[in-house]
């Protein structure tokens, strides 16, 4: 195999394809400059003149490696993965670093069997991190749990390079033996962060124990202590958490090589109208980084961390992916190749999907215990005067959350939503093993006047949420969730005004990408026709159960102080 591609780079064989008169962008070099490219057996073989079955005039528009995004939960596209391809690869995205553990949250080893046999065989590579935190911590009831041997058998999986996001950082700095035995079956494989404000000593520790990276900045100063201590910072900016213009001006010629691009967790709506690598590298530039520079974070850089050897670059020996863009301002994208075969052009895609990928049977995954749910509130008898409790209050365009101290009202011997103060109810109820488990407290942040929310998609355990202004609408919108075995919904009046079946795991649709964006739209529109203030209610709400992120989460086990790593109670006397 090797003879027959020395004797194409030679020039002894016929390239499979030339492209001509291309304003490469070189990120070795960080060079630009114009010139021919051969391909052959989807590999890039050589630069300049050759001979070739198939030549391609680009008539001097840039050609760049196809972008590479550095941490993202597939599942939550909400789509399958064939669709989330053929949605991201118009896009240029011709790889992507997934770490499944949303899916594996619910159905444990099934779940990551079946991001892993769904991916294949697409014009898009997808690379596993194996989830480390199923469940993320002993405070919520997941579907599944994964031992140390759990992940030692998955290493032997194909297309398995690393240990995905270590959440448990408390588990790790205070020495849990089953945190630890994960982490050492990574071997030299990366293992990716996730410390939202972990500082001083305790990332040190956090360091020490063999994590590379972070994805959870949200300051140029957090960022620059995790990078002056040898992380790989991952610049995110998802759906809900945009940290790229906060943390752009950490950037710099001498610490770029230590920095890549993520989403993390991007919706259709953002996919379809804003991009996915593509938007982020288009937004650098505009923002004054250097183009040369902001497309090294978005291909070169991600691959070396992953040890990713043949991509990122589009240079002899290395995978023929790559994007043929017009200019640095406006940044459309012209064409995406695959492995040197043309997959997409202005904006469509090309290449074929395996439709059979996506009917993989999996079992039912919504198992709600009905037994006396109920979400009221009974006042304390030991209470006297203002009832005062602990409320998660919502941070615009952030996955972290406040905890704050509020009087509560009061109506009937009971604890109950004031729409006048912004103090909704929410729950959650498991929905793995029907234990009948429901946590409630109180949101400040949505503003809705009217009805409820309810949701499958629950990070991290991924069990049914629920906010709303009235009990009655609340549980509503629960049963329509159970009714279509995983999903999401708005109601008011006790009628569902919108919804969207996700019977996949309750995290993702069998509908085109298209379609699931508009329900989505639909949703939105009616939670913000009910006085909702949120740019993105149901994005929001799905992370306010996820007890590694700070400050005050509601899992079904009950409210977690997550800088206290602990559960509390509604009810308080603080000040």
């Amino acid at each position: 195999m090797f003879e027959h591609f020395i004797a194409a780079a030679r020039g002894e064989e016929p390239a499979d394809l030339l492209l001509k008169n291309a304003k490469l962008v070189n990120v070795f070099s960080g060079e630009i400059y114009e010139t021919h490219i051969a391909v052959y057996n989807g590999i890039v073989t050589g630069f300049g003149e050759y001979e070739a079955r198939e030549t391609v005039d680009l008539k001097g528009e840039y050609l760049c490696p196809g972008f590479i995004d550095a941490h993202v939960h597939l599942e939550s596209s909400m789509v399958t993965v064939p669709e989330f391809a053929r949605a991201v690869i118009p896009h240029g995205t011709t790889c992507v670093i997934t770490d499944p553990h949303e899916i594996a949250n619910v159905l444990g080893i099934e779940g990551v069997r079946y991001i892993r046999d769904s991916s294949r065989d697409l014009p898009l590579r997808v690379y596993i991190m194996l989830p480390s935190c199923v469940p993320a911590t002993h405070m919520e009831t997941s579907g599944a749990s994964f031992t140390a041997e759990d992940l030692v058998m998955m290493f032997n999986y194909p297309r398995v390079i690393g240990l995905a996001e270590m959440m448990n950082y408390p588990g790790v700095i205070y020495r849990v033996p089953e945190v630890l035995e994960k982490l050492l079956t990574a071997g030299d494989r990366p293992v990716d962060g996730h410390a939202p404000g972990l500082t001083g000593k305790d990332l040190s520790a956090y360091i020490v124990a063999g994590i590379g990276s972070d994805h959870e900045c949200t300051t140029v100063e957090e960022a620059r202590e995790k990078l002056q201590s040898g992380m790989h910072i991952m610049i995110r900016d998802g759906t809900t958490a945009r940290n790229l213009k906060p943390l752009l001006p950490l950037v710099n010629l001498y610490n770029a090589s230590r920095c890549s691009f993520c989403t993390d967790d991007r919706h259709p709506e953002d996919l379809l109208s804003e991009g996915h690598i593509d938007y982020l590298v288009k937004t650098a530039i505009t923002e004054g980084l250097d183009p040369v520079i902001a497309i090294q974070l978005a291909t070169l850089n991600t691959a070396r961390y992953f040890g990713l050897k043949h991509s990122g670059a589009i240079a002899p020996g290395y995978y023929a992916d790559m994007v043929v863009f017009d200019n640095f301002e406006d940044f459309n994208i012209r064409q995406v190749y695959q492995k040197g075969i043309k997959v997409a052009e202005n904006g469509k895609f090309l290449g074929e999907i395996r439709r059979d990928l996506e009917k993989m049977p999996l079992r039912s995954t919504v198992n709600v215990n009905w037994n006396d749910l109920d979400f009221s509130v009974p006042l304390p008898a030991n209470i006297n005067g203002k009832v005062r409790g602990r409320v998660i209050g919502i941070v615009s365009d952030q996955i972290i959350t406040k905890n704050l101290l509020e009087d509560l009202s009061v109506y009937d011997g009971h604890v109950v939503a004031d729409t006048d103060r912004d103090l909704l109810k929410i729950a959650v109820i498991e929905r793995h093993l029907a234990s009948g488990n429901v946590g409630i407290g109180f949101v400040k942040g949505f503003g809705m006047k009217h009805g409820a929310i309810a949701s499958s998609v629950n990070h991290d355990s991924h069990n049914i949420i629920v906010v709303g202004t009235n009990d009655k609408d609340m549980i509503t919108a629960v049963i329509e969730v159970v009714r279509m075995k995983g999903g999401q919904c708005v109601v008011s009046n006790d009628m569902v005004l919108a919804s969207l079946p996700l019977p996949i795991a309750g995290l993702m649709s069998d509908l085109p990408i298209e379609e699931v964006r508009d329900r989505i739209k639909e949703m939105t529109d009616a939670a913000h026709e009910l006085g909702c203030l949120l740019s993105d209610p149901i994005m929001t709400m799905s992370f306010l159960a996820l007890p590694v992120i700070p400050e005050l989460k509601l899992t079904d086990k009950g409210l977690v102080d997550v800088n206290k790593f602990s559960l509390v109670p509604l009810f308080c006397d603080e000040e």
